[in-house]
């Protein structure tokens, strides 16, 4: 009888194991950021420009026994946008007009002319602004904030809301304070866009702008560029005289302004795509490339001197602080910000959230170790959800664009939930020393 249940539990012992091996590596596979990615989904080649998924549900894991939540801390990034300036689409348009107008263009060549004079008629006028689905975007996040814990906004409590001086940013938080509104019309929030609060919302130190502007880094990206962004293939397919590319067509800039349009086509909702003029490798490559970019002025590059990171000190202190007044009772029940890209990327990495700080220098590791697509799409948020028991007991959990993640060098015995006082003692003795 003995010899039968020994057996029986080696038996047990020996799957859990194998599932557990299993686990691991699918989670290692996940961590592990692929071209099969970009593939599977090309709007994941629009980095920054991913479109934050429309079908996102909040994951809620039950707190341990007699926690409850009492206060949220936010940062988000604005929602979809239309190309930063209204010249992105209206160089790319005179560039192929002017062909047209020469009897340069092939028959893809008109038709892709056709298609950008649509995108234009329903863009002019709107380079930089917040989009139409950018606002519903932030509106949803903050209905599923409120549903996922309704108990931090019971009996109007105080919501303080802020962003940058940015347009689409103080539209982006009126729009997610609007969701939270449309639910509890008692609650009480004040919404502010000032200079005030842009010395933590979106810091950037001399230091950082000067690395950013013309760092050492500069001239390996430039090689990096012109071994990743070849447009020939491209100008062949759109233009029928050799001469006339020799003359007027710079291939990768061709290449880069098809790709802006190509990729913020799902934000704006225009009912275009571009894809169809590149190969999918094409779109990988320059994907890597404005990836690239991003990984050294707002990640933790090996060769970056972590000036990044220091940009972020006077959020995570603002972020401290106001935790600690709504524990005291002298707080908000949610504290929301609301900034760019440049803030969110670097904050994820600062807070010490699962693969959002590593450090690598060779570039062409960068897009392994780094997506920014995954850490800050459009309307990519920051929550930390915090509870507490009659005990007065504070623990807490941090979402990444709505779904809990590990601060892997703060232990806890209650994941994905957190002791505050640990994590506070880790950002103050480790981050911000």
């Amino acid at each position: 009888m003995k010899t039968g249940f020994c057996h029986l539990f080696l038996k047990m012992m020996k799957k859990l194991f194998i599932i557990s091996v299993l686990i691991g590596l699918a989670s290692t596979a996940w961590a592990q950021n692929t071209k099969e990615e970009i593939f599977e989904n090309l709007d994941r080649a629009g980095a920054v420009y991913y479109a934050y998924p429309v079908h996102v549900q909040q994951q809620v894991t039950a707190p341990p026994k007699g926690y409850e939540p009492f206060y949220v801390s936010h940062y988000g990034r604005h929602g979809s946008r239309y190309l930063i300036n209204d010249n992105d689409y209206k160089r790319v348009l005179d560039l192929m007009q002017k062909a047209h107008d020469a009897g340069a263009l092939t028959p893809l060549g008109e038709d892709a002319l056709q298609r950008i004079k649509k995108v234009w008629a329903l863009s002019e006028g709107y380079g930089g602004a917040l989009s139409p689905l950018g606002a519903r975007q932030a509106h949803d996040i903050a209905v599923r904030l409120y549903n996922a814990y309704p108990q931090i906004f019971k009996n109007g409590g105080k919501v303080t809301a802020r962003s940058t001086v940015s347009l689409r940013c103080s539209l982006t938080m009126s729009a997610f304070c609007e969701g939270l509104k449309e639910n509890n019309p008692l609650l009480q929030v004040t919404r502010e866009s000032s200079n005030k609060h842009m010395s933590y919302l979106n810091y950037h130190s001399p230091e950082s702008c000067d690395f950013n502007d013309k760092g050492p880094w500069r001239e390996e990206y430039r090689k990096f560029e012109q071994a990743h962004v070849k447009g020939e293939r491209l100008a062949s397919t759109l233009f029928n005289s050799d001469e006339y590319i020799l003359k007027n067509i710079n291939p990768m800039e061709l290449a880069w302004g098809f790709y802006w349009l190509a990729v913020d086509m799902q934000d704006t909702e225009t009912g275009v795509s571009f894809y169809d003029l590149f190969t999918k490798q094409e779109l990988f490559d320059i994907y890597q490339t404005f990836n690239y970019r991003f990984y050294i002025t707002d990640a933790n590059y090996a060769g970056g001197r972590g000036l990044a990171y220091e940009n972020i000190h006077p959020l995570l202190r603002n972020i401290i602080a106001g935790a600690e007044a709504a524990i005291a009772g002298t707080g908000d029940v949610a504290t929301l910000r609301f900034g760019h890209d440049g803030n969110l990327l670097p904050l994820t990495g600062v807070l010490g959230l699962k693969d959002c700080y590593k450090s690598v220098s060779n570039p062409y590791e960068f897009y392994k170790v780094f997506a920014a697509w995954k850490i800050a799409p459009m309307a990519g948020n920051v929550q930390i959800i915090f509870f507490r028991n009659k005990k007065n007991d504070v623990i807490c959990k941090f979402l990444l664009n709505e779904q809990e993640t590990e601060v892997p060098a703060v232990k806890t015995e209650i994941f994905p939930f957190y002791h505050w006082s640990d994590v506070k003692n880790y950002y103050e003795t480790q981050v911000l020393k």
